[in-house]
């Protein structure tokens, strides 16, 4: 299906489905991001992470984020840097304002397991927003001795400006203003992840948003989510259209677009970059 003739064909139907549509489900994963050129490998990785590859000998930002530093000094500077560059700078390509410009005359609602704001750097409103997986801009406790979470974008630029020789100076390591130990990132990679109240609310919002369009000409739409954590958005999405005769279930995934036998009459899959994608559509 990567012919000319099949993608055409296949937004045209998107076109359609789109115009049709009384609601619009949008589910993004970390292939948006990518389209939108944040990738954590290659240029981007060298020009801020040099320094770590020549000591530590890995390749790409993912790996450096899994390494077993010295001290937490260090580990502070690695992530000092990746926090910032993929939470607090715009990404390179306006893959994520496309997204909302392509929806926002629909009554529609993100669910997203991306972690670095881009959507609300966009626009987006965040009563129509559900960040599942947590949000580089936020500490919460190790332990955690609360479930509440804490806005890091001061801290994180003083670490950045006066961090030498890969390491921060100690009095700037983080720590819960609760209990005293070591704050950590508010990303879910354990049974430890805060659900705060924000978090709390927003998939009361999600919850109520398909209950209220369940039933009706609703798209739910894909863009970018791998086989990771599939039962976040991926296998929900295809439950909600087997479900419901009316719905539309879309999938843009460059190289990993596809659906299930049971509902290829209800999908549209395009294997593409979404940023094309969206430029194509617009």
């Amino acid at each position: 299906m990567r012919s000319t003739e099949a993608y055409w064909d296949n937004l045209k139907r998107l076109k359609e489905a789109m115009a049709g549509a009384d609601a619009v489900v949008v589910g993004a994963g970390a292939g948006l991001s990518a389209s939108g050129g944040f990738t954590y490998s290659g240029e981007r990785f060298h020009k801020y992470f040099a320094d770590f590859e020549k000591k530590y000998g890995f390749h790409d930002m993912y790996s450096g984020g899994f390494y077993t530093y010295d001290t937490p000094e260090e580990y502070w500077a690695y992530w000092s840097r990746y926090i910032f560059i993929n939470r607090y700078k715009d990404a390179p390509k306006p893959v994520y304002g496309q997204v909302l410009d392509i929806i926002k005359n629909k009554d529609y609602f993100i669910i997203t397991t991306n972690v670095d704001h881009c959507f609300q750097k966009a626009g987006v409103d965040k009563n129509r927003l559900f960040y599942t997986q947590g949000d580089y801009g936020l500490f919460q406790c190790s332990v955690p001795c609360t479930q509440e979470t804490y806005d890091n974008e001061n801290i994180i630029r003083s670490m950045l400006e006066r961090q030498k020789d890969m390491h921060i100076p100690s009095e700037l390591l983080p720590v819960c203003p609760n209990c005293g130990r070591p704050m950590t990132m508010n990303l879910r990679s354990d049974d430890k992840f805060v659900e705060d109240e924000g978090w709390h609310r927003a998939a009361n919002l999600y919850e109520s948003f398909l209950q209220t369009h369940i039933d009706g000409h609703i798209l739910f739409l894909e863009l970018g989510v791998g086989y990771n954590t599939p039962v976040i958005i991926k296998y929900p999405f295809w439950r909600m259209t087997a479900q419901n005769r009316k719905a539309t279930y879309v999938c843009i995934n460059y190289g990993d677009a596809l659906c299930p036998k049971e509902i290829e009459g209800q999908s549209i899959c395009i294997d593409e970059d979404i940023g094309k994608v969206l430029n194509d559509l617009r």
